[in-house]
């Protein structure tokens, strides 16, 4: 479901007219406004394309360049300048960093609310049970060394299997509108399945769930936006206006009644006119991020350090997760707003 187009073939009409006048090749609006280069996902609408829609920046303009096939490529791709931002699972994001990428993340991206989540799923009839039942298993994901390998192999590892037990579950990579199908076949023995995809595979029955993200940590934050290090340096206000309008935005999704944000989710993919299919939009449940305004914590960076200095992916005390994130664009963080407040800085019911 998730498709990459050409970049030529991506320039919204918005920002058709550009300068590059901009300092170190980036871009700026005939108006003045810093342009930011990012990757979508077909069907649905990320925070900051919300953010656009509300009117929530001043002092930047997004310019779409095609559909994001995975978490480490986007922000593989920001590290070396082919977009401004990037998001992906945090394990990712340390991976990254911790090999010399210089990058920092500003703000939480993706996560697991009281609604949102992934699952790991087997069919009823599979008699996979525990965890021992996957030695020698597939487990479908969409990616390797992002969110889906890592949630599976902590759990497996909670569950008391060795190392080498571990090193005995295959994963298989599957564009995630195939995982289903893939299950259901036989060829792989668990699937992780999120949002729509989870949504609509449960209501055609025959398969469980065998563990989820949210289980496994609870109501977290797993993923990050990340900017270059040398952009932020360079363009601080085109960040910090990129931050607090993404915040408020998320904040806007928290606190907003579900059918108006479908309404609006609905209107954004209309007018922007890419030939989607805003149908899978009644699936939305939530934003999926518990934290209000996605403001970033230690422990969601800190757990994947760990994990990784665990399984020798990262020597000890090479990163610590202050090295890799800040928080001070964040209105609900830097003070400028209460952090329990709305998208404009207002009390909201609990």
């Amino acid at each position: 479901m998730v498709r990459a187009l050409a970049c030529t073939l991506a320039v919204p009409l918005a920002v058709a007219a550009l300068s590059a006048c901009g300092t170190h090749g980036v871009s700026t609006t005939a108006d003045g406004k810093t342009v930011l280069r990012y990757q979508g996902s077909t069907g649905t609408v990320t925070p900051f394309e919300l953010a656009a829609d509300l009117g929530y920046f001043a002092e930047t303009r997004l310019q779409w360049q095609g559909d994001t096939t995975s978490g480490p490529a986007n922000i593989q791709a920001a590290a070396t300048q082919q977009l401004e931002f990037g998001s992906a699972f945090n394990g990712a994001v340390v991976k990254l960093i911790a090999g010399g990428a210089p990058v920092t993340s500003v703000l939480s991206s993706y996560g697991a609310d009281e609604q949102s989540y992934t699952g790991y799923f087997v069919r009823d009839d599979s008699g996979i049970a525990t965890a021992r039942d996957l030695i020698g298993k597939k487990v479908g994901v969409n990616t390797l060394g992002a969110h889906h390998e890592f949630i599976t192999r902590e759990w497996l590892h909670e569950q008391g299997l060795s190392d080498p037990e571990i090193a005995r579950v295959q994963l298989v990579v599957l564009p995630p509108a195939s995982t289903e199908e893939a299950l259901r076949t036989g060829q792989i023995d668990v699937a992780a399945l999120q949002g729509v995809f989870l949504e609509t595979a449960v209501a055609r029955g025959g398969i469980h769930t065998l563990y989820t993200d949210k289980n496994l940590f609870g109501q977290f934050d797993y993923g990050t936006y990340v900017f270059r290090n040398d952009f932020i340096q360079r363009h601080a206000d085109a960040v910090g206006d990129f931050v607090q309008g993404t915040a408020r935005a998320i904040r806007w999704l928290q606190v907003t009644p579900r059918d108006q944000v479908v309404a609006r989710f609905a209107d954004i993919i209309h007018k922007r006119g890419r030939n989607e299919n805003s149908g899978l939009l009644k699936y939305y449940k939530s934003s999926g991020i518990p934290v209000p305004g996605a403001v970033i914590a230690d422990k969601e960076l800190q757990i994947w350090i760990d994990w990784l200095v665990r399984n020798h992916q990262l020597t000890a005390g090479k990163v610590t997760a202050k090295d890799i994130y800040t928080n001070k664009f964040n209105p609900y963080a830097n003070g400028t707003y209460p952090p329990i407040s709305g998208p404009g800085g207002e009390k909201v019911a609990k």
